[in-house]
Order: C-alpha cells, then structure tokens, then sequence
C-alpha cells in the first residue's frame, strides 16, 4: 500500500518543483513552515485513523479495497503533520517517507559501503566478498559434480557428506562451554511477566504445563511492570528464555518427562508432529481479532474434536493449552460466555473450550497469572460466593473454590499457645474462605513426648477460638505408609544408614565433609534400616540418612536424618513399630497423600522448605505449594514449652490455664473474645517480618470487641469506701430501670436498687464541698449539703444537669442483698522486654505478678455466668472466672487488660495497668 501510493504521489507530482529544505532553530523545516492546521486535531484523527486500520484488519473477513485507502488517508495526514510542525512527525523525530522493503534494504547496503569508505576499508571489504563468492561457487560446482558422479554409479547421495559428519562431530564436542547466551536480571527458575497486560499476554501456557507436569512450585512468579513480554530464568543460570511458547515447551521437556513427554504428544512421532503442528497453528491465529481467532479456531478443530476429548490423543497436552491460549484463555464464566457468542451453538469445539475451563490446572494457572503482584485474584465461577480477602491477609497462590485443603499438624506434647492459635486461625481462615478442608493432624511422631492428656487438651482448645477442622488424623496412621517409602529411597541410592556419633555428625555436616556410609550399597542399607527398626542395641546407633548434597550452602540438604530408634511405647500403636520417621520425612510425605494443597509454615521453616520439596520430588510424589508467614512473639512472654514447663512445676502459676500465660487456655481465661483474636491474627497474616509484639496492641483490639457486649454494673471498694446519705430519698424500696449497654439498647433493662444511704469510693470524695453538686451515674444529680469529718450528706435534685456537673461518680445502694466479689489482676512474668539467646530467663522473673481487691457489688451481679464478660462502671472489664455461690464462694473475677497504660478513672489497680 505505501508503494502504491508513493507511485500515485510521483505520478501526481511530475512537472511540480521540488520543495526546498531549510534548517532553523527547532532542526529540518520544510519551506512554507508556517503552519496550517490545528496540529492536536491532526493528531487526533491520526489515532483515529489507526484504530480504524486496527478494527478493519480484525475483521473475520478484511477488506482490502477500505483497508488500502485507510492507510493512504493516514500516510496524508502524519505527512501533514510533519508539514506543519517543521518537519517533526507525530512521533517526536524528524519525517522521513517511508519506504518499500527493498528500498530499505538498498538504502541500508549504501550507507554501510559509504561507512565502510569513509573507514577506509572498502577495497579489501569488496576483494574479501569477491573470494568468498569465488569460494562458495567453487563448492557449489564440486558438489554437483559428485553427486552426477554417484548417480552414475547408482548411489544416491554425495559421499562428501557422509565423510564429513564424523569430523563435524569430533568438532563439536570439542567445542568449548557455550557463554551465556541472553543477560538476564532472573535468578533460575524465575517467571517474570509484567501485571498490567491481559490475562491472555501473560504465561498462562507455560503455567498450565507446569502444573500438569507436576512442577509448579519449583517456579517463582516475578512481578515486573516493566517487561513488555514474559522470560523464565533457565535453570542453569545461562540466561532466560522468552515467549509463552518457548517456555511452555521448555518446561515440557524438563520436567514433564523429556521431548517424549505425553505433554508433547508421547512417544508417537506422529502425535508428536500433529502437537507440534497445532501449536504451530495457535500461534499463526493469534494475530486475528478475537471473533476471526474463534471462528477459525472452530472451523478447524470441530472434525477433530468430533470422536476426541483432546485435540491430540486421550490427554490434555501443549497443543490443547496452546489452542485455548489462542482464544483468549477463557477461564472465567465471562470469557466462556464471550466465546459461546461468536461459535455456533452445540459445536465440538465449545463442549472443548468448556471441558479446558474447568480443568484444575487451567484453573490453577489463571490464578496465578491474575495474582503475580499479590494483590489480586481471577473470579472465574460467575456470582462467585468467596468473600473479600481480610485486610492484612495475603491471596493463597493459585487457590480457587473448593481446590483447596489446608492442615494445621500440632505435636501432642504440650498445651497450644497463642503462636499456635496464629498458625491454625490463618489455616482455618483460608480453608473457610474457599470453602475448602482443615486437616488437623497430629504429628505424633515422638513417643518420648507425647501423651493422651495433651491430645485432648488440644482438641478442647481449638474448640474455645472457635476452630472446627472438617476431619482429625495422625501421622502414627501413616507409619508403615512412610517405612515403605524409607526402603524406597534406599533402594533407589537416595538415603543410607550411618551410625556415626551424633556430636561427630554435627561436626562433619558443618565442615560439609561426607560421612564415611554414604556410599553404602542399598544391600548394607536395607540390612542396618531392619537392624535399626528390630528396636536391638546393637540397632539403636544407626540412622537413616538422606542423600541430598554435603555441600550446599543450605545446611537442612546436607544429608538429614529421616529415621530414628525409639523404644519408648507409642501412645497410639504401642510397642508395634521401634523406629520413627522424623518430622523432616513424615509431613512431605503425609502431606501429600492427605491431598493437602497448601502447606502453611512459619518462616523459621524457610531453609527447610527445600528439604520438604526434595523428598515429594525424590519419591514421586504429587506436589504441595508452600505459604510462609511470621510467627508471632510476645514482649515480656516467653513461649517455650520447656520454660512454660518450669512455671508449671516449680508452682509460680496454677496451671496451664493461668491468666498469666500465653497459652490458649491462658488468654481465654483472661477474656480473650474469639473474633478479635481471629481478627488480630489475621491482621498480622501476611507478614513475614518477624516481631516481638506488644500484649498492648491485642488487648486493645480485645477491647474494641467486648465493649459491644459488656454489660455494665457497678461495684465499691470494700475497705475503701465512704456513705453517702440523701435525705429525700427513699429507704430502700425503690427502683430506677436502666439499660445494660447505653450504646444499644437491644440489650435490654436492668432494675438498680436505690436508698436513703449509698456507698461511694472514698477517692472519689476527695474536694467535695457544701453547695457542690455530684452526679451518681445512672440515677441523677446530688447536691452536696454536709461535707464534714467524714460525713457527707445531699439532696436529690430530679432537675439538676447532668452535664454541668463535673464529678460523675460510681455507687451502690447500701442494702444487704449487696453481692461480695473479689477482683484479680495479673502481671507479667518476665520483667525484661525481649530475652536475648544469652539470657537465662530464671534471672528475669518479675516477683509482683497477681493482686486481689475486694469489693462490694450491686445484687445484678449475682445473675451472671462463668465466662461473661462485663464492666464494672469506672473500673474496667472483668470475666467472670466463677459465678456468685454464695456468702461462703463470692464472685470471682479476673480484669480484662483494655490496652491502655491508665485505668478508666482514678481507681487505679494494684499492679501496674497494661
């Protein structure tokens, strides 16, 4: 079309004069610069033009004729604009006509010959062309000769080359390392695509095939606003390879099971050619507009797909997910339904499009493809019921509704802590989220530890946050799963025995120098593997050991322990088994077979985790994704089970549910509300920056919870306390109603008793004088008439204002159905904030951790429940550890911590406030 119109403006021009050039200030103008027109309009109908173009080549049938004069509409007007800009085209440089391929190509061949003059090189240049050409025609001529020579004597090829393929191989291998062949800023194994292109222009291929091939999680998705395409980090370090194509069959090749992958067609050549042809034509389509792509794409596939699932064979292989990348990948509902639009209804090529949909790996890939920043996810299910990702929460990688089960695997050899309520509330939360599966499995691997009372204990305290997994096992249930595959890594050379001394072995593993067994024969192995496990003396030195690499810079992959003697009675299977897998073997392993999808760790696992990958890899195993997050420490706490221990037994608390530890018991007793522990920690869930938090901050968002629920009541210092008297009350026998909550009313009324003589705290009468008017809170204003050696008298004032006075005090009626409660505060129990490895925690116990205060409440109080949580007006909040029983068993209750350094009003603790 440019020629054509280069031709039509020369035809056009003949006679005319040329146009003279003159140079300014701005650089080339052309004469007559002055200019003419409205340049943003001109540019405005430029891009105009374009889209036109685009829309008019997309089309499922293109017309040439509307087509050519389109872009001779646009040649005119950038000419135009370059006219009248002084020579600058749309683009910001100088105007150049364009040219014709072979106009080009001229022009370039003369610029390179006058460079070459101008360098003074142009004649040896020429001579050394000329031998070359001489050369080339030379061996042109020899070899037809040869091959008339061989037709002759009725072979059927030249001789030349079967000489010659045996020296071209000896070259070759002795050719040296090829160099890096692209710099690359990614590490091996890195996938890197930019997060602002449609779903269709990001890697969804390669994605697709890495999760079919069973390797997903050996890749890292890399965010990077600033690639204009997608590359993968080749594993050996030697650069990257680019386009979704080329990294879809690179990853065939490597991990689906080399170039005879069933990924690329199988073993069939013929398979194989048809793959490579259809990927060869998903790539061809894909320059058409959506609507020709589908139509194309259909007429194509619907004789194949007709008697045939797949468009090669009896599984889903590169060319199917080639196919659907062509159509746009349409995952989602939306996209499906876009498609449906433009294809004939019923064809075989939709039943397709619908059956690549809903396949767990399409959808998995588009997934990860929507979330490479983290901060979105692809809503494939139309009307999709997933609620919105809680603030401090990140997206689970690739997860989609119902694909996922996550598993929370506690050790039963202790009571659960708030670190542990972290790590099953952020599985619980995301298994819930996607309507998915909790596993709680107890990883009881350790009969030396473990015991009945803690397993229930655990139980029992994954009910009090509120956690309900879908289904309990135990990794003892897997014991004789997880020997089989012990004698499987030995007997493929991946694991060996060695009964090297423990301290000895550390030694070794730290200079990185190989234990002396690790060339044992899988014989040697298997022999001292059945010696270990008879539970023999003679057994009890060995180990089994994993075969990963001494040398890595990675200390968890130099030959790890797997299996260990252990003749302790197992609290599940008794004396059945006398060696154990460690944690390293089991959970891969148990992992997998439970069908876990996402494995969420701490990040103190990070160096383990490539340990965890090894074993699902060495054995053949289906894959599981890991997701790290911070664990959670507490300033002035310490959350060691064996430090916890050491309370426990020396008698500095009462137990494993004191108020005082940071056990889930613990805080619960304390009055932790479950949804703002679940909210706290979700908060906190994403992060992977280790921090010692502040108790401050989680009793705050405690606080902001029980305060919607707190029913108030109020309550006097026993011992410090002084009457009241007014005169012109009643003697005892009336009542006011008012709410249990001011702020919501839906709580209901409660009946307070009032009297001719009432009980204020005697900090509160500190400065009262005649004439000064008080507020009793709840009942109304007093005015102070006697205020004498300890006496204090007033009279009610049914009109005073409340708000005009100042001091708002809490008080009871002074009647004998008053209730005796006794108020309890704790403390911490270490005095420093952070124990550094150093410290010996014995050095830093704070002595002053408990204080009790009694006081007399209003008779409301004996209606309340174990666990209620209330406020005592102008104290603070309280949980009730035991209800009112009687004169001889009074209320007992235990201070909710509010997050606040200062109490509510002057009625200060005894212990500092938290």
């Amino acid at each position: 079309e440019l020629s054509r119109e280069r031709g039509r403006r020369r035809r056009a021009g003949k006679g005319q004069p040329g146009r003279d050039i003159a140079v300014g200030d701005r650089g080339p103008k052309m004469s007559g610069d002055a200019p003419t027109v409205d340049l943003e309009e001109l540019r405005s109908k430029i891009a105009a033009l374009g889209d036109s173009i685009k829309q008019l080549k997309s089309s499922s049938e293109p017309d040439t004729t509307a087509i050519g004069t389109a872009v001779a509409a646009l040649l005119e007007a950038k000419r135009s604009f370059a006219k009248n800009n002084g020579g600058i085209g749309v683009d910001g440089k100088e105007w150049q006509e364009p040219m014709t391929k072979s106009q080009k190509k001229k022009a370039e061949k003369e610029a390179k010959r006058k460079a070459l003059e101008a360098a003074g090189g142009g004649n040896q240049v020429s001579e050394a062309n000329a031998a070359k050409k001489a050369a080339k025609k030379a061996e042109a001529k020899a070899k037809k000769a040869a091959m008339k020579a061989a037709a002759k004597d009725g072979g059927g090829g030249p001789p030349a080359a079967a000489t010659k393929a045996p020296e071209a191989q000896k070259q070759a291998a002795a050719l040296p390392p090829r160099p890096m062949l692209t710099k690359s800023r990614l590490r091996p194994n890195q996938i890197s695509f930019n997060p602002n292109v449609s779903l269709e222009d990001r890697p969804v291929v390669a994605l697709t095939v890495a999760i079919l091939a069973g390797s997903i999680v050996d890749y890292e998705l890399i965010s990077d606003h600033t690639r204009p395409g997608c590359a993968l980090g080749l594993p050996s370090g030697n650069g990257e390879v680019s386009g979704d194509l080329a990294m879809a069959r690179f990853i065939a090749k490597r991990d689906g099971g080399g170039s005879t992958s069933a990924l690329l067609g199988g073993p069939s050549e013929e398979d194989a050619a048809h793959m490579d042809q259809w990927v060869d034509y998903a790539l061809s389509v894909s320059k058409f507009g959506l609507a020709r792509r589908a139509l194309s794409v259909q007429r194509t596939l619907d004789s194949v797909l007709v008697s045939g699932t797949y468009v090669v064979g009896h599984a889903i292989s590169l060319a199917d997910v080639a196919l659907f990348a062509a159509l746009g990948f349409p995952a989602s509902d939306d996209a499906r339904a876009g498609i449906a639009s433009i294809l004939p209804g019923g064809c075989p090529t939709l039943r397709w499009v619908d059956t690549m949909a809903r396949h767990p790996a399409v959808a998995e890939a588009a997934q990860l493809a929507s979330n490479v920043a983290r901060n979105d996810e692809a809503a494939l299910e139309a009307g999709s019921c997933v609620e919105p990702i809680l603030p401090g929460m990140a997206y689970l990688e690739g997860a989609n509704p119902g694909c996922v089960t996550t598993r929370f695997p506690p050790e039963p050899s202790g009571y659960l802590h708030v670190g542990h309520a972290k790590a099953v509330l952020l599985n619980n939360y995301y298994a819930r989220r996607y309507n998915g599966r909790l596993i709680v499995r107890f990883d009881d691997t350790n009969p030396s530890k473990e015991k009945d009372e803690y397993q229930t204990s655990i139980i029992e305290d994954l009910a009090k946050i509120g956690v309900k997994p879908d289904v309990v096992t135990f990794t003892s249930d897997y014991f004789e799963t997880i020997r089989l595959y012990a004698l499987s890594m030995i007997e493929n050379g991946l694991a060996y025995m060695d009964d090297t001394p423990q301290e000895q072995m550390q030694d070794e593993r730290m200079k990185r120098q190989n234990s002396k067994y690790r060339d044992q024969t899988p014989a040697d192995a298997l022999k001292y593997f059945e010696l270990m496990c008879s539970g023999s003396d003679e057994g009890k030195a060995w180990c089994l050991r994993a075969k990963i690499d001494m040398t890595s810079d990675n200390g968890t992959l130099r030959d790890p322990v797997l299996y260990r003697q252990n003749t302790t009675p197992h609290h599940r299977s008794g004396t059945k088994y006398k060696a154990y897998p460690t944690y390293d073997l089991a959970c891969p392993i148990v992992d997998s077979i439970e069908g876990v999808s996402h494995a969420l760790r701490t990040t103190e696992y990070d160096d383990r985790n490539a340990q965890f990958m090894w074993v699902q890899k060495a054995l053949g195993l289906r894959r599981v994704r890991i997701q790290t997050f911070a664990r959670m420490n507490f300033m002035y706490t310490v959350m060691s089970k064996r430090k916890l221990t050491w309370f426990v037994d020396t008698g500095r608390v009462t137990g494993w549910d004191d108020p005082r530890f940071p056990t889930v018991r613990g805080v619960s007793r304390r009055g932790i509300d479950v949804d703002a522990l679940k909210r706290f920690m979700c908060s906190q869930g994403a992060s992977r920056r280790i921090v010692n938090m502040e108790w401050s901050k989680f009793w705050a968002e405690n606080k902001k919870e029980i305060d919607k629920y707190a029913k108030r009541f109020m309550a006097i210092d026993k011992k410090n306390h002084a009457e009241l008297t007014i005169t012109n009350a009643g003697d005892g026998d009336e009542y006011l109603s008012t709410e249990y909550l001011p702020k919501d009313p839906s709580f209901g009324k409660r009946l307070v008793r009032t009297a001719k003589k009432v009980l204020v705290e005697k900090v509160d009468t500190e400065g009262m004088e005649v004439g000064e008017s008080i507020v009793l809170v709840r009942w109304g204003v007093v005015k102070l008439t006697k205020v004498e050696d300890g006496v204090i008298e007033g009279v009610y004032d049914p009109d005073g204002d409340v708000k005009a006075s100042k001091r708002k005090i809490s008080w009871i009626a002074d009647v004998p159905e008053n209730v005796k409660v006794v108020l309890s505060e704790f403390d911490n129990l270490i005095s420093k904030e952070k124990l550094e490895e150093d410290d010996k925690f014995e050095d830093f116990i704070n002595p002053d951790t408990q204080a009790e205060t009694e006081v007399i409440g209003d008779p409301g109080l004996k209606t309340l429940n174990e666990n209620d949580i209330i406020q005592l007006e102008r104290r603070g909040y309280y949980r009730v550890d035991r209800p009112y029983m009687g004169s001889g068993k009074p209320l007992m209750l235990i201070m909710v911590p509010d997050g606040k350094t200062k109490s509510m009003s002057k009625l200060d603790g005894k212990l500092a406030h938290r």
